[in-house]
């Protein structure tokens, strides 16, 4: 009983912070469905007088917002399927692996993790040309195929794997492949549930990288699609509703994602055991 007062400020305070969160969304949304007027009506008005619906099928017919979602979600996709692959593989290498220089090679990928991004633009965008890979989705998937975070975040993690297990698993004739997604994910796997989901959502809302390699609007991604669609369709910023009801477009497949993973996500969070 004495917990009841400290369980009622507790939610009363989490309610009140996931309002904050949650409100910039709702205001998006609901703007779409108001006039230009009533968007910059003050005071404000919480919901319009007549809801506008037809502006996101206005919104959507005025751009291919079907093929930059795509686009997003595709690159995102690749780019974090091959970031999981070889920062599992580097950090079991770092961890697992006895070499000559281990210390040192960790060092110098940790030193590059603290080169502003920016920095890494031209000579990046160089190699790209080098290879004929401007403008393509294999341009903007290889060019970030290496995360150094990720490599970190995995070595800390495989590090808290008993040492046992895995020369138990060596002496029974695992490979380190097998070691790895049998005997060190199972035990690791909220570490590489974050990752992803961190990994993919940095990815589907990067902007400045593709709009540099970008130059088709069939490859766009849908930050540089809604830039688009904010300075043609929107008139830099005259049609706020159809600019509103384009960004909630932009969003949604983020919030889909989320309501599809978020078990996944508390569950690898909580499976911080070991299992036999």
């Amino acid at each position: 009983m004495k917990k009841t007062p400290f369980l009622v400020v507790k939610h009363v305070c989490l309610i009140f912070i996931s309002i904050i969160m949650v409100f910039p969304f709702l205001w998006m949304v609901i703007s779409a469905l108001k006039t230009k007027d009533e968007i910059w009506q003050f005071p404000p008005t919480l919901w319009p007088e007549k809801p506008m619906w037809h502006h996101f099928s206005e919104a959507w017919a005025m751009a291919p917002f079907d093929q930059y979602i795509f686009n997003s979600v595709f690159t995102a996709s690749a780019i974090v399927f091959i970031q999981v692959i070889n920062s599992a593989l580097i950090a079991y290498a770092f961890t697992h692996l006895e070499f000559k220089g281990r210390n040192l090679l960790f060092s110098i990928i940790l030193i590059t993790y603290m080169l502003p991004t920016a920095a890494t633009y031209v000579p990046s965008y160089v190699i790209l040309a080098d290879f004929h890979l401007l403008d393509t989705y294999s341009g903007l998937i290889l060019s970030n195929a290496v995360s150094v975070f990720g490599i970190f975040l995995f070595r800390q993690a495989f590090m808290q794997v008993p040492r046992e297990l895995v020369e138990a698993a060596k002496v029974d004739g695992a490979r380190h492949w097998t070691i790895i997604w049998k005997i060190i994910f199972p035990t690791t796997k909220a570490s590489f549930i974050t990752f992803a989901l961190i990994s993919f959502v940095q990815n589907y809302n990067s902007y400045l990288w593709p709009t540099l390699i970008t130059t088709s609007e069939s490859k766009y991604l849908i930050t540089t699609g809604l830039r688009q669609f904010f300075i043609q369709e929107g008139a830099y910023g005259i049609q706020w509703p159809l600019i509103m009801a384009a960004s909630a477009f932009a969003v949604l497949p983020l919030l889909i994602l989320f309501v599809f993973v978020q078990k996944w996500i508390i569950s690898g969070i909580s499976d911080q055991g070991l299992k036999g």
